[in-house]
């Protein structure tokens, strides 16, 4: 990913594979609910969008200029987050990615990751309609630009 301009690209790169994933209903059926293997699940995804930036506790804007380009990057991706969150709370991390599926706010959720997804792929020069990346490649594309 061409986005190592970024301080904090590395994070970076966590929050746009999990916006990724959970932005692409086809990914959704065809790898997670197909069970396939190297591309986590739905709590996986969560976690790689909340985990190192706590983006569960504070607004992105706090991190415009080191993980976001600009607050309009910023405010897509809190509106995503708050979405994904909300569902989680409600069916528990631990639920199957058909309780997920089925939950009533998960169109929106995917509407807003979407949202988000398209404007950080576009700014760091990604087409965003590529299938999302496996979880080694991930591993690898940030190690191997260390």
């Amino acid at each position: 990913m061409p986005l190592n301009d970024m301080p904090w690209w590395r994070w970076r790169s966590n929050v746009r594979s999990a916006l990724h994933m959970l932005s692409d209903p086809v990914f959704h059926q065809e790898c997670w609910v197909a069970g396939r293997e190297g591309y986590g699940d739905v709590t996986d995804a969560v976690y790689r969008l909340v985990e190192d930036t706590w983006l569960d506790n504070w607004s992105g804007d706090k991190y415009v200029g080191t993980i976001f380009r600009d607050a309009d990057e910023a405010a897509l991706v809190d509106a995503a987050v708050l979405r994904v969150l909300r569902i989680m709370h409600q069916i528990g991390a631990d639920a199957p990615v058909s309780a997920y599926l089925e939950h009533p706010g998960w169109p929106e959720a995917v509407v807003a990751a979407r949202e988000a997804h398209v404007l950080l792929a576009s700014n760091d020069g990604e087409d965003p309609d590529t299938p999302p990346r496996s979880l080694d490649v991930l591993r690898v594309m940030i190690g191997a630009a260390s």
